[in-house]
């Protein structure tokens, strides 16, 4: 909580009021805990407050979801029980409380860290970084002058605690497409420890039936998406992990070394093609990572929450 450098909060969700250092404050999660000075040379002088932003933080329409960038945790997690969507027969919202329980995160957490947050901290165990690059989904971001870009989620993480955004840019939201919403989707995590941080996440998507999305997170630098045109055989999964993923793009920290991170990629991607290769619902099939199949109930509450283990 070394924040003792702030000299104003300003309540604004206007880019052209930032400055040399300025942060934009959404929940402060992770800002209040970094200190002053974890962004740079120079401390903090700003922050520019998102909380009274009221930018709706779910909106469901026909072309799919939009994620407000204020959106919390714990609201993203009650998202695949909304009205609005549980008669899409969009089956990859399997995905949303899988990653949300990634974060292994106490109910406080859940109802103060946003979406925005996690993805502008761009750590590679970020689970919306992985829920959202794993569903193709598209960041929009609002400049100083005035304008406005679009890109990819996958692009947007550039590093560990790297990231596409410019001086004073603000994500203002991530739109979630129907086309990948509908797919057919698997999931994969391992940590070191019970409750850990993410070491390996993986999602794969099966998009019409036949071609493979598949999007490594946690285990690289930052999120690797393979494209298959047809799900593909054993050996041409190894080889395109192998022409995507060079050695050094692997992350290396208390959390898992390189070569266990590889080696559990390849690992997870296997039973990903063996899961979306099997009729839906297939018994047997081989899960190593926590928390799928999707769980049934509602969100966590304060209380103890007991989470399956990865082997």
């Amino acid at each position: 909580m070394d924040m003792n450098t702030i000299e104003a909060v300003v309540r604004t969700t206007d880019p052209a009021e930032w400055r040399d250092g300025d942060a934009w404050l959404a929940g402060g999660t992770v800002l209040f805990s970094y200190g002053s000075y974890a962004f740079g040379p120079q401390p903090l002088k700003r922050l520019l407050d998102l909380g009274a932003a009221g930018w709706t933080p779910i909106t469901v329409t026909d072309d799919g979801i939009e994620l407000a960038a204020t959106c919390t945790i714990a609201g993203l997690y009650s998202l695949p029980g909304l009205p609005d969507v549980s008669d899409r027969g969009w089956r990859a919202l399997d995905l949303v409380r899988a990653c949300c329980d990634s974060f292994v995160a106490s109910f406080k957490v859940w109802n103060m860290s946003t979406v925005g947050g996690n993805l502008c901290t761009s750590l590679p165990a970020g689970p919306v970084i992985s829920l959202c690059a794993g569903l193709d989904g598209t960041a929009t971001l609002i400049a100083p002058n005035g304008g406005s870009r679009t890109l990819p989620v996958a692009d947007f993480i550039t590093g560990d605690a790297k990231n596409a955004l410019a001086p004073g840019e603000l994500l203002r939201s991530v739109h979630l497409p129907a086309s990948a919403l509908s797919a057919r989707v698997a999931f994969r995590r391992l940590s070191l420890s019970n409750l850990g941080r993410s070491g390996v996440l993986l999602i794969g998507r099966l998009d019409g039936g036949t071609s493979l999305v598949l999007t490594v997170t946690a285990a690289t630098k930052r999120p690797v998406q393979l494209r298959f045109d047809a799900l593909p055989d054993a050996d041409r999964l190894a080889a395109g992990l192998d022409d995507h993923i060079p050695a050094e793009l692997y992350h290396d920290d208390i959390h898992g070394l390189p070569a266990w991170r590889r080696d559990m990629t390849y690992r997870l991607a296997e039973e990903i093609r063996g899961e979306l290769a099997a009729p839906q619902g297939t018994p047997g099939l081989a899960v190593s990572g926590d928390f799928w199949p999707p769980r049934t109930g509602g969100m966590p509450g304060p209380g103890p929450t007991t989470l399956s283990k990865g082997a």
